[in-house]
């Protein structure tokens, strides 16, 4: 006598399939979110470098919004979740059809959710260094305020510049 295979039913697998697609998803926008333009953190690769500092003071400070990334991911496990959410629906026909709507229309949400999921909000600072120059850099809000008339420095480590307020100089 044959031992019967204990397998789930069509059912069955066709319940986990968007709830395992829905972690992928949220799982790829997790990872697009860790990224940070703040001045408050300090990416590994600029541990331990020499960096370049310049007096400034700051002119203005006006709010602005750094549009987030779309590196394709968030699209990617849109369109996957959407598919095999789309292909549950109906009949043989009908989850072909709703395989594909789902895959587009998961895409388009899911490209959606990454680039939003990556948004910040930032600051533009405009300084004058002592020199005369002027400068424009925009970051991520700090835990810093800064106002018009603060000295602050200019802090460029690879090409990466931040702006934070200049310690106090006691004699």
């Amino acid at each position: 006598m044959a031992h019967p295979t204990l397998s789930p039913t069509p059912d069955a697998r066709r319940a986990t399939r968007p709830v395992s697609g829905l972690i992928a998803l949220l799982l790829a926008a997790t990872l697009a979110a860790c990224s940070t333009t703040s001045p408050d953190v300090v990416q590994p690769r600029d541990a331990q470098r020499l960096s370049q500092v310049q007096d400034a003071t700051v002119l203005s400070v006006r709010p602005v919004v750094v549009e987030g990334r779309q590196s394709g991911v968030g699209g990617m496990a849109g369109g996957v979740v959407g598919g095999i959410a789309g292909s549950g629906v109906g009949g043989y026909r009908d989850s072909a059809v709703g395989a594909v709507l789902g895959a587009v229309v998961g895409a388009v949400v899911g490209n959606a959710v990454e680039r939003y999921g990556t948004r910040e909000e930032a600051v533009e600072v405009l300084v004058q260094l002592r020199n005369g120059e002027r400068r424009a850099i925009v970051q991520a809000r700090g835990q810093e305020v800064l106002n018009a008339g603060d000295p602050v420095l200019l802090v460029t480590t690879g090409g990466r510049t931040r702006v934070q307020r200049a310690p106090e100089v006691r004699s």
